[in-house]
This record gives C-alpha cells, sequence and structure tokens, in this order.
C-alpha cells in the first residue's frame, strides 16, 4: 500500500454498508463508534439485565484502547487500520458447555470471507487467524450471563511497522486492498448461515458437520507444536486432532524407548514449530 492510498484505506466503517451486506438485516443490529476500551467487554456489559442487548448485535469500532486476546494478552492496532468487531449472541438451544464453539465459527466466517478476496488463509488452534504461517487475526469468545460475545480483531492496512509482532501480517501486506465496511459485512453474511446450522444441531458440532469443516481449515493438526500448558509445563509433540470438545489432542514426544503419550488439552497455547517464513523469503526471486 502507497501513503498516498493510506487515507482511502482508512476511511471510518459504514454501518449502512455493512448492513445491505446481510441476508436478513432486520435481526441484526449494527453499532459503530469511533473509539472504545474494548467490543467484547461492552456488549459484556450490553448483555446483562432484563433491557440487555437482543441477539446478534455487533459493535464495531475504529479503535480499540484496552484490546483483550487470549490468555489476558492486550491487542491494540492504529484507528482505522485493523476490523475490531465484538458480536453478540443468545443461542437459547445450545447448551452452555457447548458454546465455547462461538470462537471457530467466527474464525470460519472469517476465512469464508477471506476466501472470496482471494487470501488463502486458516485457523491455528484454536482461533488465531493465519496467512502463510503468519497471524492475521485473533479472537476471543466469552460468557457474559445468558449471553456469548465472541470478538475478533483483522490486520487489514498495518504497515510492517505497524504490525505488534514479528511473525505477524495484515491483508494489505499480502497485498490485498478490502474496504472494511464491505469486508465487515461479508464476515457477517458467512456467520449467519454457520450460526443456523450450528444452534439447529444444539451447538452438536460433529452431527451439524461444522467439526468437519474446522478440522479441515486447521493448520495446527498435523503440525509439529509445543504446548505452553496452563500451569506451566511445555510439552512437544504433533498435534494429532481437535474434538468435539474443542480440546487439541496431541501425541507428546517421548524419551528413546518410551511410549509416545497420547492426551487432549482443552487449554494451552500453541507455538507451531515450523517457523513462518520472513516476508524477504517469501517473495518470488
Amino acid at each position: 500500500m502507497t501513503a498516498s492510498s493510506q487515507p482511502s484505506a482508512r476511511a471510518p466503517i459504514d454501518p449502512a454498508t455493512v448492513r445491505a451486506a446481510l441476508p436478513d438485516p432486520q435481526r441484526w443490529t449494527i453499532r459503530h463508534v469511533a473509539s472504545t476500551g474494548s467490543t467484547n467487554s461492552d456488549l459484556a456489559r450490553a448483555a446483562t439485565g432484563p433491557t440487555g442487548a437482543p441477539d446478534r448485535t455487533v459493535l464495531i469500532t475504529e479503535e480499540q484502547l484496552a484490546g483483550r486476546g487470549r490468555l489476558g494478552r492486550s491487542w491494540q492496532a492504529p484507528a482505522g487500520s485493523a476490523l475490531m468487531m465484538s458480536v453478540l449472541l443468545r443461542p437459547d438451544r445450545v447448551p452452555v458447555a457447548r458454546r465455547g464453539w462461538v470462537g471457530a465459527l467466527l474464525g470460519l466466517a472469517h476465512l469464508r470471507a477471506m476466501d472470496a478476496y482471494g487470501v488463502a488463509a486458516n485457523l491455528k488452534w484454536p482461533n488465531d487467524i493465519l496467512v502463510d504461517g503468519r497471524k492475521c487475526a485473533g479472537i476471543l469468545a466469552e460468557l457474559a450471563g445468558p449471553a456469548v460475545v465472541v470478538g475478533c480483531g483483522l490486520n487489514v492496512s498495518l504497515t510492517e511497522s505497524e504490525l505488534p509482532r514479528a511473525d505477524a501480517t495484515s491483508l494489505s501486506l499480502e497485498g490485498v486492498r478490502v474496504d472494511r465496511s464491505e469486508l465487515a459485512g461479508a464476515v457477517l453474511r458467512e456467520l449467519d448461515p454457520l450460526l443456523r446450522q450450528w444452534e439447529s444441531a444444539a451447538g452438536d458440532v460433529a452431527a451439524s458437520g461444522l467439526l468437519e469443516q474446522y478440522r479441515q481449515r486447521c493448520s495446527t493438526i498435523g503440525q509439529r507444536v509445543v504446548l505452553h500448558l496452563p500451569d506451566g509445563r511445555k510439552l512437544v509433540g504433533t498435534a494429532l486432532d481437535v474434538t468435539e470438545d474443542g480440546s487439541l489432542t496431541v501425541r507428546s514426544d517421548a524419551a528413546a524407548g518410551a511410549v509416545p503419550t497420547v492426551a487432549s488439552y482443552a487449554a494451552a497455547d500453541v507455538q507451531h514449530l515450523r517457523p513462518a517464513p520472513s516476508r524477504a523469503e517469501r517473495q518470488p526471486q
């Protein structure tokens, strides 16, 4: 992206454009603010009380001052450079134990929307979005009383110097320029049928076929990985599968002569051992 194209690339999101992309717009409430602390936190507060925000309330912002990622990490991006959006859901037909899958559904919705722009992306367990092994987005889902709030921060026009970490990327750095209003609409349009599929199966991801869809787009499966576990332990092995409850099944390395162990982990920070290539290495020679 050139410097002269930057202002238009970071034009404010237009809620009317987002709403117009939806096949059933009356089912959605689209809100937009210039700046906030955290869209997830705002919607979590809006979810409570007798007049709580309705199902499928969406909050989009240009800038988050206290954005949060998984494991309590902070997340920020320059104003207008990312798609920062959270969705409040009231999946009454889905048992609480199955509601953790909403993060994966939003991840799949992003991948489908990105497919249409020619971006070859996949998921790193549980819900990071990778492009060529580099992180382009992160997703956080949280229970909010009887509701669920799920949010995503997708790097759209961040430059190399604006990236939060060395192994990150943005759509513009991948050669793709998008209108963020149209992109937001595309993500929600793809999320709609996934939610219907999930809710109609009472959250059963195996019966609904959503588990298989996730497995097909999860690049962690088959990878050599390092798991950083909540208790501080570190485990090295090969990721084998993702189970119906969303856990990652890993065959851990064993000492010479010992039998490798296979176990599933519901929570961990995962590192793929195949490093993401540098941008210079990815340039055609």
